[in-house]
C-alpha cells in the first residue's frame, strides 16, 4: 500500500506479516529532486552574492573580490596589505550588505512559511501580529528623541516585541489562543501602534520625519559588520530550530483535530513556532525596516516548487528569500545615483506576483 501527499510515502512489501517496509521509487526520485533543488538554490545564491559585491557605482572584479575574502578570511592579513578600495568597497560596504540580505531573507521567508502552515491560511504575513507598527513605533521614538540612552534598533524591537505580547495577551481565551482571535487582536494591536507612529510623525522635525518615512520603507543603508554578527546567529538558530520542527508543522497544517489524534499538542508547537517567527521578523525589522511581500509571497514560490512538505519548504524559502533581497537590494543601489528603499523594489515586484499567483493558480495555491 502506497500514501498518498507529499510525506515520505511507504510501500509494505514482502511477505504477510514480516513488517518489511520499503520507499517506492517514485518516492526517492520525489526526495532526491528536493534535494538537488537545494542544491541548485544554495548555488544561485553563492552566484548572486557574487554579483551583488562586484556590481555598483565602482565595479570590482571577481579575482580582486576573492583576494580581500581571501586575505581577512583564510589567511587573516592585515587589511594594509590590500589595495585600500577594494578592502573598502568589498569588506566594509558591500559584503555585510550581502550577508546582511540573505539573514533577513531568511527571517522574513521562513517566518512567512511558519505563519502559512499554523494558520493555514496562504495570504498570512509575518507582520500579521503587529511586529511591524510595533517595531515602527520603537524606532519612531528613537528617531524623535535621539537622547535616549539605547539606540533605534533596540528600541524597534521592544516595540515589535511589545506589540507581540498585547496581541497574545489580548487573544488569550480561557488559557487558550485561538487563530481567529489571535489574528483579530493583531489587526487591533498593528492600528493602535500604526497611530502612535502617527502622533510620532506630527511631533517630529522635518530631519527626524524624513528618517522615520525611509525606515518605514525599509533599506541596508547603513548596514555594518555589528548588525551582522548582532542577529544572524539568533536568526540562524530560530530558523534551524524551525526548521527541526518542520514535520510538526505539516501535521498542524491538517487541523488541530488530526495533530491531536497524532499525538500532538497544537497549542504548545503553534506558541513555540509562532514566537521563533515573530522573534526572527522583530530583529530584521529593528535592523532594516519594514521590508514587504517578502514573507507572503516567497512561501508561496517554494511550496509550488517543493510542494507542501515544510521540511523542505521552510530551507528552500529561505534560500529564495536571500536570493530576492540580494536582488532587490543590488538594484535599489545601482539603478539610479540615489539609492532607492529596498521596500519599494519589493512592492513593485510583489504585487504583481500576487496578483498572477491569485489568476493563473488560485486552484492549487489557494484552494480556491
Amino acid at each position: 500500500m502506497t500514501t498518498k501527499g507529499e510525506g515520505v510515502p511507504v510501500a509494505f512489501t514482502g511477505r504477510r506479516g514480516t513488517g518489511r517496509q520499503s520507499v517506492p521509487a517514485t518516492a526517492c526520485f520525489a526526495v532526491t529532486r528536493k534535494i538537488w533543488l537545494l542544491i541548485a538554490a544554495i548555488a544561485g545564491l553563492l552566484v548572486l552574492s557574487g554579483l551583488a559585491i562586484s556590481c555598483g557605482a565602482y565595479a570590482v572584479r571577481l579575482p580582486d573580490i576573492l583576494a580581500v575574502l581571501d586575505a581577512h578570511l583564510i589567511r587573516g592579513e592585515d587589511a594594509s596589505a590590500i589595495n585600500p578600495l577594494f578592502n573598502t568597497i568589498v569588506w566594509k560596504i558591500r559584503l555585510p550588505r550581502v550577508l546582511l540580505c540573505i539573514t533577513v531573507g531568511t527571517a522574513l521567508a521562513s517566518a512567512g512559511a511558519i505563519f502559512q502552515g499554523c494558520f493555514r491560511n496562504p495570504l498570512v504575513e509575518p507582520y500579521i501580529l503587529g511586529v511591524s507598527s510595533g517595531a515602527a513605533f520603537g524606532a519612531a521614538v528613537g528617531i524623535v528623541f535621539p537622547w535616549l540612552p539605547v539606540s533605534v534598533q533596540v528600541l524597534a524591537f521592544t516595540g515589535g516585541a511589545v506589540a507581540v505580547i498585547c496581541t497574545c495577551g489580548m487573544a488569550r481565551v480561557r488559557g487558550r489562543i485561538p487563530t481567529i482571535t489571535l489574528v483579530l487582536a493583531g489587526i487591533v494591536v498593528g492600528s493602535v501602534f500604526s497611530a502612535l507612529v502617527g502622533i510620532m510623525k506630527y511631533v517630529a522635525q522635518d530631519a527626524a520625519l524624513r528618517e522615520i518615512v525611509f525606515w518605514l520603507m525599509g533599506g541596508f543603508y547603513y548596514v555594518t559588520w555589528d548588525d551582522v554578527r548582532l542577529i544572524t546567529p539568533i536568526i540562524a538558530g530560530c530558523f534551524f530550530l524551525s526548521w527541526a520542527l518542520g514535520w510538526k508543522l505539516n501535521v498542524l497544517s491538517m487541523g488541530d483535530e488530526e495533530a491531536r489524534s497524532l499525538g500532538v499538542n497544537p497549542e504548545k508547537i503553534k506558541l513555540l513556532l509562532l514566537t521563533l517567527a515573530t522573534l526572527m521578523t522583530a530583529l530584521a525589522v529593528s535592523v532594516v525596516g519594514i521590508i514587504a511581500w517578502v514573507g507572503l509571497m516567497i512561501p508561496h514560490a517554494a511550496r509550488m516548487t517543493a510542494g507542501p512538505d515544510h521540511r523542505f519548504v521552510l530551507p528552500l524559502a529561505s534560500l529564495l528569500g536571500g536570493g530576492y533581497l540580494i536582488v532587490c537590494d543590488t538594484l535599489a543601489r545601482t539603478l539610479t545615483s540615489a539609492e532607492i528603499p529596498v521596500g519599494i523594489i519589493t512592492s513593485i515586484a510583489g504585487a504583481p506576483y500576487l496578483f498572477f499567483l491569485i489568476r493563473a493558480k488560485g486552484k492549487t495555491a489557494f484552494g480556491a
